[in-house]
This record gives C-alpha cells, structure tokens and sequence, in this order.
C-alpha cells in the first residue's frame, strides 16, 4: 500500500462532524469565558465609579461577581477536557462503523458509555440554553444605557433638559434602594457612555453571548452526531450477533453433512 492509499484511508477514519462541533464548542466557550471575565470586571468598575461609591452598598454584588468568575474558570477546564473526551468517542464511534464487517466488536460497556454521552450531553444543552438566556440580560441592560445616551446626543430629541433623563440602576436589583447616587443623569451619563470601560463592556458581553449561543449550537451538534453514533453501534452489535449466530448454524449443518457421509460411507 502506498504513501497516498495510507493517507486516504487515515482521512477516512477522521470524525469530521465531531471536529467541526469540538471546534465550535471550543470557540464558543472560550469566547464566552474570556469575554465574559473582562465584562465583569468593568462592569464592577462602572459600579463603583459612578453608582455606588459606597463598598458597604455593593459588597454583595462584588461578592457574586468574583464567585462567577471562579464558575468561568471551571466551565472552560471543563469543557476543554469534554470536548476532547467527545472527539476521542467520535474516532472510536467512526472506526468501530468502519470496521463492521471485520474482526472488530463492540461491547455492551462501549454502547453504554455513548448512552451516557448522549444523556449527558443533553443536560449540558439545557444549561447552556439558561447561560445563553442570563448572558442575554447584561446585554438588555447596557443596551439601555446606551440607547439613552445615543437619544440626548441626538439632535432629532429636541430636548429642553437632558437633566431629566437618568438612568437608575437600582430599578434592575444590581444594587440596593439606599446605595448613592444610584443612578446617573444628563451629562453625567453622557460621560459614562464615553468611559472605555462602558464601551469595552458592552461589546464584550455581546460577544459573550454569541459565545454562549455558538455552545448551544455545537452541544446540538454533538447530540445529534452522539445519538447516531449509538445508533449505529446498536446496529453494528446486532448484525456481529446475527453473523455468529449464521456462522455456527453453517458450521453445525457442515458437520451434520459429513457425518452424514461418513454413515453412508460406513454402511455401504
């Protein structure tokens, strides 16, 4: 066999919907994390800056930020490893459907353990659907912020006072009623909206959410290739039991058959 045939078969083992979807989730998660990270950060920032410049009013929340932040930390080494043990699954899947008809067998522990992959799998779906739902609300939040500050800049408004237009954090349960000021107006919000920290947030949790969202998408691919996989598997483990079961029948009519002529033998 030569040099070309040994890469094309090589190719032809290679799950590539599995590594298109370890690829996505990769990509997904990380963004999701790193972007995420930072925006919280800033976001923490922005709070004590210009909302609530007493630490007593927000230590609650600092408190929560930080442990979401160490929660980011064991999502990307979790799915990091995850990802890789649902690749090793998609090459062992791929090769046990490419070797059906040779001496290959799956075993029951191997059909069990892509059961569980598909089960688990979906459970991760589903969370990651709620983490594509909260990453969406830091989103909503920022965008009102910043769609007021884009009406008093502009000069369609035809304002009297942009005194009068405040934004009120504490509406939102970011922070407590008696924390001060608790909410920004006119130009003070217009330089908010200015900071590099809004501008870098706002854009970070953006793609923080497309990373969640582009999860979602590869964890339904994985479940849709994992679920086909066991399919194919159960199928493959039914026709290895029906080869043997049509192996031993054709040997035990070979050995009636010469036993037959071994007795017809005898008697004449």
């Amino acid at each position: 066999m030569g040099c070309f045939e040994c890469c094309i078969k090589c190719l032809g083992g290679v799950p590539y919907a599995s590594l298109v979807a370890t690829i996505l989730c990769f990509s997904g998660v990380a963004l999701f994390c790193g972007c995420g990270h930072v925006a919280l950060t800033g976001t923490v920032t922005i709070l004590e800056t210009h909302f609530s410049k007493v630490a007593s009013d927000h230590a609650m929340l600092t408190d929560v930020i930080q442990l979401m932040q160490y929660v980011i930390y064991g999502i990307a080494s979790f799915f990091f490893l995850y990802g890789i043990i649902l690749l090793a699954e998609g090459f062992y899947t791929t090769s046990a459907v490419k070797e059906l008809h040779s001496e290959f067998k799956t075993t029951i522990c191997g059909r069990c353990i892509s059961g569980m992959f598909v089960f688990l799998t979906y459970i991760l779906g589903v969370a990651w659907l709620g983490v594509f739902g909260f990453s969406a609300v830091p989103v909503f939040l920022f965008y009102n912020m910043w769609s007021t500050c884009a009406t008093m800049r502009s000069p369609m408004a035809n304002l009297t006072s942009i005194d009068s237009i405040c934004v009120d954090v504490r509406q939102y349960g970011i922070i407590p009623w008696n924390a001060t000021p608790g909410k920004a107006c006119g130009s003070t919000l217009g330089d908010i909206c200015n900071t590099n920290e809004f501008y870098l947030s706002y854009h970070l949790y953006i793609v923080a959410c497309a990373g969640a969202g582009a999860t979602v998408i590869a964890l339904i691919h994985f479940l849709m290739i994992l679920s086909a996989n066991w399919a194919y598997l159960k199928d493959a483990s039914q026709m290895h039991a029906y080869q043997d079961i049509k192996m031993k029948e054709e040997r035990e009519l070979q050995d009636i058959t010469s036993r037959s002529k071994e007795c017809l033998n005898s008697y004449t």
